[in-house]
């Protein structure tokens, strides 16, 4: 898991904490058929931004869970903001071990947090007891647009078999049992609105608290994300959601 603390401090400004801008987190609803019946769960789901925007706009409901009482306190009061509190609630908690009703939610999402279930497959085996059945998996996770150097692994703290080119994500999708319907893609704006609008809240941040016990330390998460996304994370990373059926047609 990511050291959690730095995050809620880097992302304090983002409302979607992944690189992916409002109109594809719209679009991705479309994609996803969401209507007023369509219940949703979303693990690991930050500032609620998908929850609260998709129950707006296309009526659904949903619950979301999340480690973070910084993010959930945001979340709560974006749900306010957009006067959904009657179609979403959120629940603090381990999304790795939350375990809903079987069979109780028509979308089960978990975007760019596939460390919940130690990795892609695990994840979709947590998600998949949740959904109902015909119902759909939405899962958020890197990929591999070429393949990178060496240095690269080390750089974005992360090994080569953590995540596959989109071909091989594919397969990875195929040996968990399930089906690829649909995706929606990040593109490069996307990471850089996502990762360098936190060295701005960072370098704020810092401006704002120079003597706190943290500040070296987000100096550091600050220096290191500049270095690994200019030098790697732009060029080698990719990112996207990908709509998975359970029960493969």
């Amino acid at each position: 898991m990511p050291d959690l603390r730095h995050h809620e401090i880097a992302e304090a400004d983002h409302r979607i904490l992944n690189p992916f801008a409002d109109a594809k987190l719209m679009l991705l609803g479309e994609v996803a058929r969401l209507g007023p019946a369509t219940r949703i769960l979303d693990l690991a789901c930050g500032k609620g931004e998908m929850l609260c925007r998709w129950a707006e706009r296309f009526g659904s409901s949903g619950h979301g869970v999340d480690l973070s009482e910084v993010f959930l306190a945001a979340a709560r009061e974006r749900m306010r903001e957009l006067d959904v509190a009657a179609r979403v609630t959120f629940e603090q908690g381990d999304a790795g071990r939350y375990r809903a009703e079987p069979g109780s939610y028509d979308v089960v999402a978990c975007l760019g947090a596939t460390w919940i279930g130690g990795g892609l497959a695990g994840t979709i085996e947590l998600m998949r007891p949740a959904l109902a059945p015909g119902g759909l998996l939405l899962v958020g996770e890197p990929y591999w647009t070429e393949e990178p150097p060496e240095a690269a692994y080390e750089a974005l703290g992360c090994a080569p078999e953590d995540f596959a080119s989109l071909p091989g994500t594919l397969e990875r999708f195929e040996a968990a049992g399930t089906e690829l319907v649909e995706m929606v893609l990040a593109d490069p704006d996307d990471w850089d609105r996502y990762i360098a609008s936190q060295w701005w809240t960072i370098h704020e941040w810092l401006k704002r608290n120079p003597g706190h016990p943290e500040a070296a330390a987000m100096r550091e998460f600050a220096h290191v994300a500049r270095r690994s996304h200019l030098a790697y994370g732009r060029r080698y990373l990719g990112w996207g959601v990908f709509v998975l059926r359970s029960e493969p047609a």
